[in-house]
Formats: structure tokens, sequence, C-alpha cells
């Protein structure tokens, strides 16, 4: 069956930075460092086709802005005759720490428009790769938060984390999701120092202290000694 990497986020240049598009930042990357074909428009969303490993996968980004994600993808599956189990949808977490990823199969969709849209179309159980953007604090921030633009400072982790995404999206194909959270982590968590305090070396107790005292007589003091 056709393998479906499904990038959330909103059509044009006005949204293409914001914390809402990571979804599509993921795909792009994916599409760019594997060298899938070139971007053409089907399914109502732009599609590129390559191979993952030994593994034929469709990267597809809806157009259809992200409240209807769903009507995109539906038709991605149906043309394909794909299960719901080939397809992984990248997407937006606010729940998740910026930085941090994680992947999850089936669940509810918290909340998020594009989720939402893609369970009433098909159903809830498909895999997710959800990308943290960060909480901005009241639910009533939500929507102003998401359509932002990242900030400079954020380009550094974005940069490791997709990079992670990418390395580890040839594990993704072949259903080994421990495989591919190894290769993000690779990226995004700095290695444990490997210099280890070596244990203290036990001071050798002086032959003064450890010896007989008599050992320090001559023989004739050791022989007085005895008399003493």
């Amino acid at each position: 069956m056709q393998k479906i990497f499904v990038g959330l986020g909103n059509p044009g240049a006005k949204y293409a930075n914001n914390r809402h598009n990571i979804g599509f930042m993921a795909i792009d990357r994916i599409a760019l460092d594997h060298e899938f074909g070139p971007w053409r428009s089907k399914f109502q969303g732009m599609i590129s086709e390559g191979r993952l490993g030994t593994d034929r996968v469709l990267l597809l980004k809806p157009e259809t802005f992200m409240n209807l994600s769903g009507q995109s993808v539906a038709a991605a599956l149906k043309f394909y005759k794909s299960n719901i189990s080939d397809l992984t949808v990248f997407h937006d977490e606010l729940d998740l720490v910026p930085g941090k990823c994680r992947f999850k199969t089936g669940g509810g969709h918290a909340g998020h428009n594009g989720l939402r849209s893609i369970h009433m179309h098909l159903n809830a159980e498909y895999d997710r790769v959800r990308i943290g953007i960060g909480h901005p604090g009241h639910k009533d921030a939500v929507a102003g938060y998401v359509l932002h633009d990242f900030s400079k400072t954020d380009h550094n982790w974005i940069d490791n984390l997709l990079t992670g995404i990418s390395n580890g999206a040839p594990k993704l194909a072949q259903g080994e999701s421990g495989k591919f959270m190894n290769a993000v982590a690779l990226r995004t968590t700095p290695p444990r120092s490997s210099i280890t305090k070596s244990p203290k070396m036990k001071l050798k107790k002086s032959v003064e202290s450890t010896s007989d005292p008599q050992k320090k007589l001559t023989p004739l003091q050791q022989l007085a000694a005895k008399f003493r």
C-alpha cells in the first residue's frame, strides 16, 4: 500500500512561517533531504513522490486551509486505496514545549482543527508526529499564537528538530516509530558527557604507618627494646 505523509498548515506566503505551519515545514524538509520529485497540484493540495529507504511515499500538503484538511487527505487515501494505517500526519502541538516531538497512534484531536477535519472524513486511528510549539498560557490567546511567525531565536531548535525528523523518516515509513524517535533525539537532545569521574585512587599508606615500628630500629636497638 502507498504510504502517505501529510503535513498540516495553511497555504500561502502569509502563513509560511507561522507556528501552525510546522507540519508543512517538516514535509518540506523530508522532500528536500530525500530528493523527492517536484511538487505538483493534486487532491486539493500539493504532492511530491519519492522513496524513503525501500518504501514509496507520497508527501501531501493540503491547500484547503487547516479546518478543511480532511477533504484533501481523504481524497489521497481513496485514490491510492490506502488504509488509515498507511497515513502519518505531522502537526503542531500546543501541549509539547518547543523543540520536543512525540509519536502517537490514534486519540483525540485536542481542538486542533486540522486533526478534527481528518477525524470527520476518515477516523482517528492514524499515526501522528506531534511537533511541539509550546502554549501561550491561556486558551484565549491560542489562535493568535499559532498564527504568529516563529521568532529568530526559534530557528536553531527548529532546524535541529526538522533535521531529526527527516533523518528518522525512513524508519517511520517502515513502521519503526521507536527508531524514528531515536533519530529525532540524536539531533534534539544534548549528548551526555562521556567523561566520567574516575574513582579516587586510594592512597597507599606510607611504609612508616603500616610497618612495625621496630623495623625502623637497628638490630642493637631492637634487642635493647626487648629488655625495656
